[in-house]
């Protein structure tokens, strides 16, 4: 079969909204090219205005935006950033989004409620998004949300990288705060040589929103460094809580490990008197000073973006970033 071909010299731009700036900066420090000059402002009324000051015509635009409070407002500039430039005839859009907007909201947990992790990939893709890629959903299941490529990148490997020079010999327990989050802890404790896993029993009032009551531990914790994973700490009450029961049933240590960083009042005062040895988390959101504190580390997730990115756009894999197990 004969087939027509046009050599075409593919371009890549990196974009970024005004959220987060210093990561995408990282990331194009990384890709060893420049952040697409943008022009981005608010309104008197809180309209957002964006404009591209190069042209995108024919090129391959990763817009990437974190999402830390205000996210409503990032949410919709980073959709603004998407439609800009597909009306200015990118080739393909590809968005990054390190943390979902709205990744908790990805099912029913009562009547009438929405999904609203759902509408988000809805609106992505109305604005004229291509692709998405995003670290550590808060499910799964989100990956099937969106209609097209979904680049779902792990942390797991950074995060179990640093923990593990740290424990060191210890005997080490990893231990998730609550039963939803057992598959993510054989993920871990395959990464920390075997060891062995436990969870936190808690309840929660689903009418009361970042509420839940840690009630005790089931697993081997007595004498052992316990590393307690979790994919995000909001207000960090969780998380303290189980630190508590961890102590209270004979832990030797704890060890917090969280990708996303979202830190909402009070969290950093709990994570910083809960009694953790240290509190490990990714820079997918930015933390400013005075929401940082001395057992605090944070770790940098813009290597693994640039990477994916670039195989992204060398038409590579990106599951090979994560021995084929993405």
């Amino acid at each position: 079969m004969s087939e027509l071909s046009h050599n075409v010299d593919k371009k890549l731009v990196l974009a970024s909204g005004r959220a987060h700036p210093e990561l995408a900066e990282e990331v194009a420090r990384c890709l060893e090219t420049e952040l697409l000059p943008m022009s981005a402002y608010d309104f008197a009324n809180g309209e957002i205005y964006v404009r591209s000051g190069e042209s995108v015509r024919g090129k391959e635009v990763f817009i990437i935006q974190a999402h830390p409070a205000p996210l409503n407002n990032w949410l919709m500039e980073q959709l603004i950033m998407v439609d800009s430039m597909k009306r200015a005839s990118a080739r393909r859009i590809t968005v990054v989004a390190p943390f979902y907007p709205y990744a908790r909201q990805d099912k029913k947990g009562r009547g009438r409620e929405p999904i609203s992790a759902r509408l988000v990939a809805d609106l992505y893709k109305t604005a004229g998004a291509d692709r998405i890629m995003s670290v550590d959903l808060h499910t799964a299941q989100i990956q099937g949300f969106f209609d097209g490529p979904v680049d779902h990148l792990f942390a797991i490997p950074l995060l179990a990288g640093h923990i593990r020079e740290m424990v060191g010999d210890d005997a080490v327990t990893v231990v998730s705060p609550d039963t939803g989050r057992v598959r993510v802890a054989e993920q871990w404790a395959d990464r920390l040589g075997g060891a062995p896993l436990a969870f936190v029993h808690k309840s929660r009032d689903l009418t009361v929103p970042n509420q839940a009551v840690s009630k005790t531990v089931v697993g081997q914790v007595k004498g052992r460094t316990c590393v307690l994973i979790d994919d995000m700490i909001d207000t960090g009450g969780t998380i303290a809580g189980a630190v508590r029961v961890l102590k209270d049933a004979g832990a030797k240590d704890v060890i917090i490990a969280a990708t996303h960083a979202v830190f909402s009042e009070p969290a950093s005062e709990r994570l910083a008197n809960c009694g953790a040895r240290e509190v490990v988390v990714t820079n997918t959101l930015p933390i400013p000073e005075s929401k940082r504190f001395p057992t605090l580390t944070v770790l940098s997730i813009a290597p693994l973006l640039a990477r994916a990115i670039k195989e992204v756009f060398e038409d590579g894999s990106v599951t090979s970033l994560f021995d084929g197990n993405a």
